[in-house]
């Protein structure tokens, strides 16, 4: 009989991790424990690590509910459970319990060894292309940052905007764009939804000398004809990513991307309720010729190591992939995940601790 239990880890940042929604100090993960009693050494585990203020499922009733999905599970007495049976299970509520218990399964299926899927980066075979993540703060703080992503050999930075004024914000680009030109460094950034509508075509603008590759939600999400009209005439691309969050509905998710057309979509399993919502995304957005790369969202190198296996499903040929925060916590789970030269890479025989 399968048996779910869960753990938690409150997660300590390096810094303060401030975005245009305010700064986090501390990110609370829960992990879910899925054993079969007729062979309890092997445990499939997962992590739900909803967001302050972004992830839908994030509330003072997520604790409760964490208990409440495991006393369901148990009361079920499965002998066996499918992941395709994850969704309907958990429901659309709760996008990070279903990412959770997806890769509980998943592990468990795989002998509980922390390898989902049969694929070359799982395996150690091939590495992951991932962007640097430059975070908000002031400007010597930023600065030090890039600095040291340079340094580290990354050839794709993505830069948070819109915590620091403006003017300063371009000056940063500037120093980046003297010591990097647009054929060594592709750049990033990502507003947050910090824009105002009536001054983004403004922003956008004066982006676009800096030959920005796209520009992440560059006003807030659920303004979708102000964000259609910007997608259709801004001067670099337009990625959508909080766009995303709380669209569950195949429909709608289709409706939403034909409507916007934006150039690319950025792919949060966290948030957007777990593998199975990944993968329909997509495709969705490869039957219209948008772009899209996956990142993680904050979570432990549990999460992490989902969200990077799910992307080793796809061939992303060298596009940086949004994957680089397995770096941001005092207290991570340790785990056989290395960053090297802007390439993410596992090895599948190296040891993890159990949160």
């Amino acid at each position: 009989m399968l048996r779910l239990t869960y753990t938690q880890r409150a997660l300590r940042f390096n810094f303060p991790a401030r975005t245009s929604r305010g700064a986090l100090a501390e990110h609370v993960a829960w992990y879910l424990y899925l054993t079969d009693t007729a062979a309890p050494a092997a445990a499939g585990l997962g992590e739900a690590a909803p967001l302050a203020g972004l992830s839908p499922d994030y509330d003072s009733t997520f604790p409760d509910a964490v208990a409440q999905l495991c006393d369901r599970f148990n009361a079920g007495a499965f002998a066996t459970f499918a992941v395709a049976d994850v969704p309907a299970f958990v429901g659309p509520g709760l996008p990070s319990l279903v990412f959770a218990l997806e890769t509980a399964v998943l592990d468990l299926a795989h002998g509980g060894l922390r390898q989902l899927y049969a694929n070359a980066f799982g395996q150690g075979r091939a590495a992951l292309p991932i962007n640097g993540l430059v975070w908000m703060g002031d400007a010597p703080f930023m600065r030090e940052q890039i600095r040291q992503k340079l340094a580290a050999g990354y050839s794709c930075l993505k830069l948070k905007i819109g915590g620091l004024d403006f003017a300063t914000e371009l000056a940063l680009l500037t120093e980046i764009r003297a010591v990097a030109g647009p054929e060594q460094l592709m750049l990033r950034v990502d507003a947050n939804g910090a824009f105002a509508p009536a001054d983004a075509p403004a922003k956008l603008e004066q982006l676009a000398a800096f030959r920005i590759h796209s520009i992440e939600q560059p006003i807030a999400a659920g303004q979708r004809p102000a964000m259609a009209a910007l997608a259709r005439a801004s001067p670099l691309p337009i990625a959508l990513d909080e766009e995303l969050i709380g669209v569950v509905d195949p429909a709608e998710q289709a409706a939403l991307l034909d409507e916007i057309q934006p150039a690319f979509i950025v792919l949060k399993p966290t948030l957007l309720g777990g593998h199975a919502a990944t993968h329909r995304w997509v495709a969705l957005a490869q039957a219209r010729g948008i772009g899209w790369w996956i990142t993680s969202a904050l979570e432990s190198n549990v999460g992490l190591n989902a969200v990077a296996q799910l992307t080793g499903q796809y061939e992303v040929a060298g596009f940086a992939q949004g994957l680089g925060t397995g770096q941001l916590y005092q207290n991570n789970v340790a785990a056989p995940l290395d960053i090297t030269g802007g390439w993410l890479r596992y090895d599948p025989a190296g040891a993890w601790e159990l949160p």
